[in-house]
């Protein structure tokens, strides 16, 4: 019979294809990686790697790898649900979300939830919209924070908020662009913001992957326009903080720009104005999302609790 210890040390070589970059990573020897591996060959009377280099999966070891994964996800989900059968007062939840939008959002739920539930350790992993939906279906948070829809499969969602992406302009933007034409320009924007007004203007966009650059693209599509894109970046506080420098025009969700003070009295500095786009793309919901096929602990389950009560 395989033991978990032994299923854990497979999926970690078949993950790294390198007994010397597995071992690595679950601090063992790489002779006793080889040792767990070559027992579990011998109990299974049949080899799970071709020995080559790199290493590569036989066709069993194909088939155990995603087996692996589904036994000990099963497990985790099993002792978390004993556990929390057991007692409450201990766990822990992990939060994924980009990190903008935790800054925005996260202090409004978490002191509640941690007043509340103070022996619950908490845990937020950042990504990207992509990032996180594959974080997801793996098992790796427990829910994700972002707009919905989430574009993977077997998702339950629970909605928030609305949520809306602005076009943000610099006046200076406008001005270099469409030299004596600006205050028109202005002007029409106010009545229908439409991107086709601003297609030659530059744009500073975030990278692909992210929920608001997949709107920006949908909306380009619709408006049969392709953009100047004079810079890509991760962070969509970089974009803004260069949209007020006068650098282009970009996309920012309307929640983000109560968020700081600060930054708001730099974008008024910048002369930045935000129009609503004319798109229904550009009108949204934030939602949670978690896992219909994954067991919902306790500790989540009062997380969205606390979350639709307070956001």
């Amino acid at each position: 019979m395989i033991n978990f210890l032994n299923l854990e040390y497979f999926l970690v070589a078949a993950e790294e294809l390198s007994f010397t970059k597995a071992a690595r990573r679950l601090f063992i020897s790489q002779q006793s990686l080889s040792s767990h591996i070559a027992n579990m060959e011998k109990e299974l009377d049949i080899a799970l790697f071709h020995r080559t280099s790199p290493l590569t999966l036989t066709y069993a070891g194909q088939v155990l790898k995603e087996r692996a994964r589904q036994m000990l996800q099963l497990r985790e989900e099993t002792y978390r649900e004993i556990a929390d059968i057991k007692d409450f007062s201990k766990g822990q939840l992990v939060i994924g979300m980009s990190h903008t939008r935790g800054r925005r959002v996260l202090p409004e739920i978490l002191p509640v939830y941690k007043e509340q539930f103070p022996n619950i350790e908490l845990h937020l992993k950042e990504g990207n919209s992509s990032e996180l939906d594959a974080d997801l279906i793996h098992g790796d948070v427990d829910l994700i924070i972002g707009m919905l829809p989430f574009r993977v499969e077997n998702i339950e969602t629970v909605p928030l908020c609305d949520e809306e992406i602005l076009l943000a302009v610099p006046d200076s933007v406008l001005e270099k662009t469409y030299p004596g034409q600006a205050a028109q320009v202005k002007k029409q924007l106010s009545q229908c913001a439409d991107l086709r007004l601003v297609q030659d203007c530059p744009f500073l966009l975030i990278h692909k992957g992210n929920r608001v650059r997949t709107l920006a693209d949908e909306m380009f599509e619709e408006a049969q326009i392709t953009p100047r894109v004079v810079l890509e970046t991760e962070n969509i506080e970089t974009v803004m903080a260069l949209a007020i420098k006068g650098m282009g025009i970009t996309f920012y969700p309307r929640m983000f720009i109560s968020g700081s003070e600060a930054f708001s009295d730099q974008m008024r500095q910048g002369g930045i104005t935000f129009y609503s786009l004319n798109s229904p793309r550009a009108r949204g919901v934030l939602g949670i999302g978690y896992h219909k096929g994954h067991y919902m602990s306790q500790a989540t389950r009062e997380f969205i609790r606390i979350a639709k009560e307070t956001i």
